[in-house]
């Protein structure tokens, strides 16, 4: 049986993002004690999962310039290279602080995503999630906005375009924020289609279901907003009756999920009320998609999540869906 790829990586924890800051290296940090830790003091819940799981390391792109320009403008790009300090922190926006390896584990970061794509397209895992930070659905083509710098799972679908020759792309985005960078990005593109569950009126502004694309991007874009209290019935609800149809008719060739966990009750910064049980239930949906439609092709990234003991329980459910059953 092959295996979920983990793709992660001790430089992420370099992005320092300064002192009381929710978008912390302790995210990652708890997601990796949660499901490598030895069972010290009482059973370990995950030791069957990492039988299932294959970790991988982001690879070395030497193009990945030219990746990452695919979906951000040069200049965007150059202008982070002139910006990034060398000691202490800048503010890209009110919300982005960035410290001297920021741009570097921005980098990184898309090169994740990058491996997780090769290694799915090569056979060598049947998914993949990456555990990855900053992470990515806020960036703008031209500018950096709500901790994000690169659009991750944007770069990865014109990857999957341009390397693989792909047609069709889902990006479904469970994050308790709208997406705006990714939506953004393919508005007008009908061989993007864009999915996303949030909370609403909520940051950023955006995704009211109004926003369904422009000009050949018209229906190609599907927001479900989800008013705060919402939990696991609404946001399964959302899937079955606008998700489902939806793909049914697009028919793609492969999904990436923006996954961001907070859409947890627990999490400080939303008001919805999604448990890990709902992500759980969530991930088992795609992967129902995936097979029907893209032979099993997941990559899912992680997004937001701030209460460190809710995420890493989270991913952990994320991971037990994705790693299940697999062919």
């Amino acid at each position: 049986m092959k295996k979920t790829g983990f793709v992660t990586h001790p430089f992420f924890l370099q992005h320092d993002t300064g002192r009381g800051h929710p978008e912390t290296a302790r995210r990652l940090t708890a997601i990796g004690k949660r499901l490598f830790r030895q069972g010290a003091g009482g059973p370990d819940d995950t030791k069957e999962l990492r039988t299932r799981l294959m970790r991988l390391s982001p690879s070395s792109h030497p193009e990945l310039s030219r990746w990452i320009t695919e979906n951000h403008h040069p200049s965007y790009y150059q202008s982070l290279k002139d910006q990034i300090p060398e000691q202490g922190h800048i503010y890209l926006d009110p919300d982005t602080p960035c410290s001297s390896e920021s741009l570097a584990a921005a980098e990184m970061a898309v090169s994740g995503v990058l491996t997780a794509i090769d290694r799915v397209m090569d056979g060598s895992v049947s998914n993949a999630f990456c555990a990855l930070r900053p992470p990515g659905h806020h960036a703008e083509p031209d500018r950096a906005m709500g901790f994000c710098l690169f659009n991750n799972v944007a770069v990865g679908a014109r990857y999957l375009q341009l390397k693989y020759g792909l047609k069709r792309i889902l990006i479904i985005d469970w994050d308790v924020h709208h997406g705006n960078g990714t939506q953004n990005s393919f508005y007008s593109d009908p061989t993007i289609f864009y999915f996303s569950t949030h909370q609403y009126p909520f940051y950023p502004g955006t995704g009211s279901d109004q926003e369904r694309g422009e000009k050949e991007g018209e229906g190609f874009t599907v927001n479900s907003p989800l008013v705060a209290g919402s939990g696991d019935l609404e946001i399964h609800t959302a899937f079955e009756k606008k998700l489902i149809p939806a793909v049914k008719a697009f028919d793609p060739d492969f999904i990436l999920i923006s996954a961001g966990f907070d859409a947890h009750k627990d999490d400080p910064l939303a008001g919805l009320e999604v448990t890990e049980s709902g992500f759980f239930e969530l991930t088992k949906r795609v992967m129902s998609l995936a097979n029907q439609h893209c032979h099993g092709r997941i990559v899912s990234c992680l997004e937001g999540g701030y209460h460190l003991n809710a995420l890493a329980r989270s991913v952990q459910s994320h991971l037990e869906a994705l790693s299940q059953s697999q062919p």
